[in-house]
């Protein structure tokens, strides 16, 4: 992954390295391998494959955090799996509700990929109002959020939800060098006007994008 996104940035510059990644991360580094990925991301130093500081946050966690407006907002993203996040006043929270029981499996059995690959269209968007409905009515959330690369094939958002955008992911990734940011940093904080570099997880973007 790093190879392919220097060689995609090779001309850019850029002075630090935001990567969202599809797993639990724990002080700016992931403590699992993905679900969804090869392995080997656990025990790797992004920071000196860059020669950058990186700063490493869960890929729905940096969506939600471009996607936030303020109060209690809950993220829910729609890809290979289903990512999920919480903020409240600013505090970012990392969930990981995919493997959660639901059904005969577990949520991203019904919501993720497979699940739509499995049920068509018409019965995974019904699986996702009830999983939507569900999740909220437990939460309790000001603002929700459905985001992720297959919001796109929902005909209507679940009541009291609005969609997200992947481009939010990128936002997400500039807002965790922003000195006002209350979130708990991976790497030194720098000035705003710092040129960063985003990576997105493929369950918040379908796809590693530079």
């Amino acid at each position: 992954m790093v190879s392919g996104v220097k060689k995609l940035a090779g001309d850019w510059t850029y002075d630090a390295v935001s990567i969202g990644y599809p797993g639990p991360v724990l002080h700016g580094r992931p403590i699992a391998e993905p679900y969804n990925l090869g392995r080997g991301w656990v025990a790797f130093d992004f920071a000196a494959a860059f020669a950058r500081p990186t700063a490493i946050i869960n890929d729905a966690a940096m969506q939600a955090l471009g996607s936030y407006r303020g109060g209690k907002l809950l993220f829910l993203g729609l890809g290979t799996g289903l990512g999920s996040a919480m903020i409240v006043d600013g505090i970012v929270e990392p969930m990981e509700l995919a493997h959660l029981p639901y059904k005969k499996g577990t949520f991203e059995d019904y919501v993720g990929r497979a699940g739509l690959e499995r049920h068509g269209k018409k019965k995974w968007r019904r699986h996702v109002a009830d999983v939507v409905v569900r999740l909220m009515a437990a939460l309790e959330p000001d603002d929700t959020v459905i985001g992720g690369g297959n919001v796109t094939k929902l005909k209507a958002l679940p009541p009291h939800s609005r969609a997200g955008d992947n481009a939010n992911a990128f936002l997400g990734g500039f807002r965790l060098w922003e000195e006002s940011s209350s979130l708990p940093r991976a790497a030194p904080r720098l000035k705003r006007r710092t040129r960063t570099m985003t990576v997105i997880g493929e369950s918040a973007a379908d796809g590693c994008t530079a």
